[in-house]
Formats: structure tokens, sequence, C-alpha cells
């Protein structure tokens, strides 16, 4: 009974910011309404918009889906290494790992601001480097060929969250399967194909829903602060795109509507990545 009335405040905290916002946005979708005058039902008018009439739409639809593509595997992946080569304990390991976490506690804000400093095509250290190699210097930001692809590099560097659950998981490798397969002559390449993929599979499946997830509703500050959506709206996705609509131009219906088509876009894609990855990984039978 004590253990239910400490579940208390959570559920009205859930149920004024998560609960009652979902409904009224479900109701908005459906709606005409500008914050000034009472809302007209406008039935699934606000849906057909966005397809047929809105020209903005497919462009925040389209960019979303190219970002979500390329920046979730890339933070997966960047985990995983991070994790693979962080979790032995050794020196200075525990420093290191602290300095792989720092970009993912730094403000949002302030994290997308060092990266503008970053992408500067000018005095920026990305194309200085590039520079002393002989490598093209791109205006990262500034050119609507290689704006999306600065965001990218922006959300990817993110890594600390991913790089924690994923030492979590290799932690939970037992030794002795290391050591029997080493016995048996597995390399280090057959070790982490054969034991270490398969057994960190559940943890890299939170990771990939988590990533997907963000990928497609978690990348409001880092547009809002880098781009503004531009250069010609080559770096406009949806979140930015929802607050445009509704907080910008008051049409609350459509930008309703628009949230209701990303939320139902990202759950799909959960659904379809839970498919995929059930069956893989290991199999107590096997």
């Amino acid at each position: 009974m004590f253990s239910r009335t400490l579940l208390i405040p959570f559920g009205v905290g859930a149920l004024a910011l998560i609960v009652l916002p979902a409904i009224v946005t479900v109701i908005l979708a459906f709606t005409l309404y500008d914050a000034q005058t009472a809302p007209i039902w406008r039935g699934n008018q606000n849906f057909i918009d966005l397809f047929v009439i809105d020209p903005i739409f497919p462009i925040a639809a389209r960019n979303t889906l190219i970002f979500t593509a390329v920046a979730t595997p890339l933070r997966v992946l960047g985990a995983l290494g991070l994790a693979l080569l962080l979790s032995p304990e050794r020196r200075g390991a525990r420093l290191y790992r602290s300095g792989a976490f720092l970009p993912a506690i730094v403000p949002e804000i302030a994290y997308a601001l060092a990266w503008v400093w970053v992408l500067n095509p000018v005095y920026g250290p990305l194309n200085q480097i590039l520079g002393a190699f002989g490598l093209p210097q791109p205006a990262w930001l500034g050119s609507p060929d290689t704006a999306l692809s600065g965001l990218v590099l922006a959300g990817a560097f993110q890594l600390g969250e991913g790089m924690v659950i994923l030492i979590a998981g290799l932690k939970a490798v037992p030794n002795d399967l290391y050591r029997a397969a080493s016995v048996d002559g597995a390399g280090r390449w057959a070790r982490f194909w054969r034991i270490t993929l398969p057994l960190i599979q559940p943890w890299l499946a939170v990771l990939l829903i988590r990533d997907l997830l963000w990928a497609a509703q978690g990348t409001f500050t880092l547009t809002r602060v880098m781009t503004l959506g531009g250069p010609y709206y080559s770096t406009l996705l949806m979140p930015l795109y929802i607050y445009e609509e509704a907080f910008d131009r008051f049409r609350f219906g459509l930008g309703a509507a628009a949230t209701v088509l990303l939320v139902m876009a990202a759950a799909a894609a959960t659904v379809l990545a839970f498919i995929a990855l059930r069956g893989w990984g290991f199999d107590d039978e096997a």
C-alpha cells in the first residue's frame, strides 16, 4: 500500500504532462485553431493539407527520414566502439569514460553552440584539420549540400549514454565464455562475433530504439540553434517544423496533425525495429 502511495506523484505528473497534452493534441489535429478564436472542426482536412497543399511538410518529412537513417546507426556503432575500447579496466579508463560521457551532460543549447563553432568554415577546428590534410573545407552549415551532414555529425557525437549502456552489457558477459573460446582457438574477431555481439543484443536493441526515437523527435534544439532549418529548408526537421507551424504561424491544427503523424511514424519504426531484432542474438537452446 505504501509503495502504491509513492507512485501517486508520478501518476499525477504523467497525467498532467503526458496523457492530457496527448489527448488535446489529437483533438486539435482535426480542428482549425489559431489560439485566438474557438476551434473549428475540420475532420481529416489538416492531414490532407499537409500532404497536398503544404509544400514544406514533405521536405521536413524527407529530411527527418534521412537524418534518422544516417544518425541512428552512427550513434549505435559509435557507442559500441567506445564501449569496446573503454570497457576494459586499465589505467585512465575512468577518465576516458568521463570525457566520452561529457557531451551527454552538457546543456543542449551549449552543445549546439559548440558545434556552430566547430563547423565554422573559416576558423572552425574541423575545417582546420581537413585543410591540414589537403582535404576540401566545405561551408558546413552555410550550404544546402552539407548542412544536414553537419547536424548528423553534431548528433552522432552524443554517445555517452549509449556507451554506458553497452559497457554494462559487456560487463555482464561471463569471462568463462571467452576463456573457453580461446582454448578452442577462436580469434578476437570470432569471439566478438560469436560471443560478445549475441550476448549484448538486448542492450543494443534498447540503444537502437532509443536513438531511433531521438533522431525522429529530439532534434529541436540542434536545428533551432544551429541552422533554423536553413539554408533553403535543407535542415528543417519535423520537430522544428511543428514548432514553426504552431507557435510562429499559429496554425495549431496543422502542427498537431504533424505531431500525430510524427508519433505514428516513430511508433511504426520502433515496432519494425523490434520485429527485425527479435530472434537475433543469443539463444539458450542453441
